[in-house]
């Protein structure tokens, strides 16, 4: 039996976690489900799933009644204390922004097997959560299909046997348009992702592609291999996750059909694998020719945007991603136009500058004045116009 802990299991990735674990009874154990707000569809988890704790990470919402089996708790300490238990196998952690750090630092400092979908805990601090995996044995395997993709092309092998990695994109609901066009794009027509169902924070970053710098940053930790050795290409059907290019010419791929729930099942059974029928797999007969193509960069400047900050490293990436966050907020909110979000991150980068990061609190710090500098920015943005246009 796996005992596993969801730190936001109320999210696309927690809700789809528990379907794989609801399909196998007897193979895995719920020990903690974390949500941030949402109490009353944790407190409906919690009746399915009877888990030993169940915590919401803001302390202002009032907790649900339990009955008894489940103990209740709020705030960022029992947030940290789920990551922590010693009677937990596998930490799942889909927490959304920075605010999944520190629970990833935490869970890998207590040994466990951390199956990582929080991009923004590599992305923020990757040299941190390297160091807290090292100091307590802890494991990271990731969830984000591309490094799950890498993760199994790469078993037996090691960074010194690696050309190159290739990240696949599907390219987003807007891809193959002009930079122009996108002026007039509303978020309506952002959250139409053309192959995989997510929440909006990661659908958003799919159509402005800051997704795959992110995830540029996070193969760079997760696997030690240089910046010019990774790259990114677009691959719109979404069937071939990452492709590995080794020091022969040899080339790996990991395909399967676009669903979450793969990568998420691997994470939980990892090194071993667990029949699931209720999954569909590819079937390279029926299914549309392969294609690839390559990003635009003028199209799609926060893939760039972010790379760079990438191989600037110290804070840089610290800033990309928190300027990031705030940028897609304010396109939510109808507050920025689709193309001003790079302008929101690149004006943010500017502002801030680089410096090093030694720690958590240099970290949150930094994440803090980003944030503050990126609302500005996006302020000052809002005001050069009435509203947005459709």
């Amino acid at each position: 039996m796996i005992r596993i802990a969801i730190l936001g299991s109320t999210g696309s990735i927690g809700r789809s976690a528990l379907e794989v674990i609801h399909r196998h009874p007897g193979q895995f154990e719920v020990a903690s489900l974390v949500a941030e707000t949402s109490a009353d569809a944790l407190a409906a988890q919690v009746a399915s799933f009877n888990p030993r704790l169940a915590v919401l990470a803001d302390e202002k919402i009032p907790l649900p009644d339990g009955d008894g089996m489940t103990t209740w708790a709020s705030g960022s300490r029992a947030v940290l204390e789920a990551a922590a238990d010693p009677d937990t196998d596998v930490v799942l952690n889909a927490l959304v922004g920075a605010a999944g750090l520190e629970p990833t630092l935490t869970a890998l400092e207590a040994g466990h097997r951390l199956a990582l979908a929080n991009k923004e805990s590599l992305v923020a601090g990757g040299h941190l959560v390297l160091s807290a995996a090292e100091r307590g044995s802890g494991e990271i395997v990731p969830i984000d299909s591309e490094h799950s993709a890498i993760l199994q092309c790469l078993q037996g092998y090691g960074p010194s046997d690696v050309q190159r990695l290739m990240l696949t994109a599907s390219g987003g609901p807007f891809r193959g348009r002009e930079q122009e066009t996108l002026w007039d794009v509303g978020p309506e027509d952002a959250l139409k992702h053309p192959t995989w169902s997510m929440g909006a924070k990661i659908t958003i970053d799919s159509a402005t592609l800051a997704n795959k710098a992110l995830e540029i940053i996070e193969a760079h930790f997760l696997y030690g291999i240089a910046y010019e050795r990774l790259d990114a290409i677009v691959h719109p059907q979404s069937v071939i996750h990452s492709l590995v290019e080794f020091v022969d010419g040899s080339v790996l791929a990991q395909l399967g059909f676009p669903t979450m729930e793969l990568p998420i099942l691997y994470a939980l059974t990892y090194p071993n694998r667990m029949e699931d029928v209720a999954l569909q797999t590819y079937d390279p007969i029926r299914s549309s020719p392969l294609t690839f193509e390559p990003i635009d960069d003028a199209a799609f400047p926060l893939f760039e945007i972010g790379v760079r900050a990438g191989r600037t490293g110290e804070c840089a990436p610290t800033v990309y991603n928190a300027a990031n966050e705030i940028a897609v907020q304010a396109f939510l909110e109808s507050t920025i136009r689709f193309p001003e979000m790079a302008d929101l991150v690149s004006g943010t980068i500017d502002r801030i500058g680089n410096s090093a990061v030694t720690g958590v609190t240099d970290v949150l710090e930094v994440d803090q004045a980003a944030r503050s500098v990126a609302t500005e920015v996006a302020h000052s943005l809002s005001k050069t116009r009435v509203g947005v246009t459709r």
